[in-house]
């Protein structure tokens, strides 16, 4: 009967051969998922929490004229050196909410779906996701 051969390397001894990254390299943070995670920090540091969602088109109209905010997309933020999600002026949420009915829960990519996010002094947050 043949001897088994020992193993070349263990998990242990690759996991051990990963070099640090140096200490000179930049700390960029990214957090591409607020509705996964069940919530979000924007850069102004208000915590928004995920409050419902996905919704359907009626809603997600309407959120888009009535929301104290919106979202989609996201930026890198300087200060915090950490990639948020990227809150639109009053004058980019009609067009970005035309871009998103284009491709709202189509079958094709991109496809855009909408979330509800709150914060707790009970602002509302529309925030239209996009997947590839």
């Amino acid at each position: 009967m043949p001897k088994k051969r020992p193993p070349a390397t263990t998990f242990a001894d690759l996991v051990a051969a990963v070099p640090a990254p140096p200490e000179d390299e930049p700390d960029v943070r990214h957090n591409p998922m607020p509705v996964a995670d069940g919530g979000f920090t924007d850069i102004d540091g208000c915590h928004w929490r995920l409050a419902r969602g996905p919704l359907d088109v009626r809603r997600a109209k309407r959120l888009a004229v009535t929301a104290d905010r919106m979202t989609t997309g996201e930026e890198y933020d300087e200060r915090a050196r950490f990639r948020v999600p990227r809150l639109l002026t009053p004058e980019e949420r009609p067009d970005a909410w035309l871009r998103a009915r284009a491709g709202y829960d189509a079958a094709a990519d991109p496809r855009h779906e909408a979330y509800e996010f709150a914060d707790a002094d009970g602002h509302v947050l529309l925030c239209i996701a996009t997947h590839c």
